[in-house]
């Protein structure tokens, strides 16, 4: 269909998820002209259930926190861990960074609707079901086609375009670019169940992450929601998949017999959901902005689910990318590289390192120390709770280093 009108915007936000929802509140805070244009329509099922305590400081910034409060939702102090018969948890009360004690864990779909729904009573413009199809950054503004739901097209000029789109990656297909992520390829199989867990011995205020009793690489979360549910996914190497059946329920639930303290925990669930799958999820870019541009969260890099990194990400970058932008439009020179790009990679290369540790067990050995000192975990569970741009923290300001050397320490036999 020809394109039927055009219009002009300052800023134009792609994705309502948690990122393009706080992105926006904060530049209309700011006074800024901001419309959001939104693929699907909400509420819309999404992964990444489980917040880390430093989401809710940019819920805070952005207005938001009373609601998502008073929303009802699990509360989350912790995480923990399980292997065999080892145990270990982490209070987010008990952080080397002073920051919230608590946060939460959603079913994102309220979440997501809620956060967008926050930013639209702040007076943000949100259009649903509208997909952006072509993308033109060559003139001196971005220039966007969008298609209506009924396939009409419009074209929208904005003075700036954060892309908060998600796994959708809006901008990175596009323009081109997408990287490839050094990150082996690994699957997750997940699920919603009622789970009639009891407690103890589940904490529901915390996360559990369960590590396979054979195959240290394979993990499961069981993140427990307020209404008596629960979220249920393993996490493996294709290789790991082999053998196991092809649908999706049964392969889960054979992964969770294979787990007998996960299958303790879960012995009374009712498995009322279909599972779904998502693969090859790690993801990189060339750049995280250019010349009318910058991507936010997962529509620039994912790295992997086991620490709910995702959405901490994602929401960081918007708060970064909201500041810089509203500088930008009052007339001020930033630079994207040095303000955004670098201190942003600088808390995701802290989450990556912990996430290569995991996966060669190496982390492993330092969650599940039993004589670790009181000021160490505190500053290892400050990265849990989402701290990893906290650069007085030693284990964020030389992560590959600290965590070896902590790890060497955690599998010497004690003398």
């Amino acid at each position: 269909m020809p394109i039927t009108d055009k219009e002009h915007r300052a800023v134009v936000v792609i994705g309502a998820g948690p990122a393009g929802a706080i992105a926006a509140a904060l530049l209309k805070r700011r006074g800024h002209d901001v419309l959001v244009l939104e693929r699907q329509a909400f509420p819309r099922f999404s992964i990444g259930e489980s917040l880390l305590a430093h989401c809710l400081d940019f819920v805070e910034e952005a207005g938001m926190l009373e609601a998502v409060q008073a929303a009802g939702f699990q509360l989350k102090n912790g995480a923990a861990f399980a292997f065999g018969e080892q145990y270990s948890d982490f209070d987010f009360g008990d952080t080397f960074t002073q920051g919230k004690p608590t946060t939460f864990q959603v079913q994102r779909a309220s979440f997501d609707q809620l956060l967008a729904d926050q930013a639209a009573l702040q007076g943000v413009e949100i259009r649903y079901r509208h997909e952006i199809v072509s993308v033109d950054f060559d003139a001196v503004q971005p220039h966007l086609v969008v298609r209506r739901e009924d396939g009409s097209e419009y074209q929208v000029q904005a003075g700036f375009v954060l892309d908060a789109s998600g796994y959708g990656r809006v901008l990175p297909r596009l323009l081109d670019l997408e990287a490839p992520s050094d990150f082996p390829l690994r699957q997750a199989v997940f699920t919603h169940i009622e789970d009639h867990i009891q407690s103890p011995p589940f904490d529901r205020n915390k996360i559990l992450v369960t590590i396979h009793p054979e195959y240290r690489d394979v993990w499961f979360w069981s993140i427990p929601f307020s209404n008596g549910r629960c979220s249920i996914g393993v996490v493996a190497s294709a290789a790991r998949f082999e053998g196991k059946p092809e649908d999706l329920d049964a392969c889960l639930q054979a992964f969770v017999a294979e787990t007998p303290s996960l299958a303790k925990v879960l012995q009374h669930a009712v498995w009322d959901t279909p599972a779904r799958t998502i693969g090859g999820y790690a993801a990189n870019v060339k750049s995280l902005h250019g010349p009318g541009f910058a991507l936010l969260g997962n529509a620039a890099e994912f790295l992997d689910p086991v620490f709910s990194s995702g959405v901490t990400i994602a929401m960081r970058s918007a708060s970064m990318a909201a500041g810089l932008l509203d500088r930008q439009l009052r007339g001020e020179t930033v630079d994207w590289e040095a303000d955004f790009a670098v201190p942003l990679k600088r808390g995701v290369d802290t989450f990556r390192a912990y996430v290569e540790g995991w996966y060669d067990s190496s982390f492993q050995d330092v969650i599940f120390y039993k004589d670790a000192q009181p000021d160490i975990r505190a500053m290892i569970c400050s990265i849990l709770a989402g701290y990893a741009w906290d650069v007085r923290n030693p284990f964020v300001n030389e992560p590959k280093r600290r965590l070896r050397m902590l790890a060497e320490i955690c599998a010497s036999p004690v003398a």
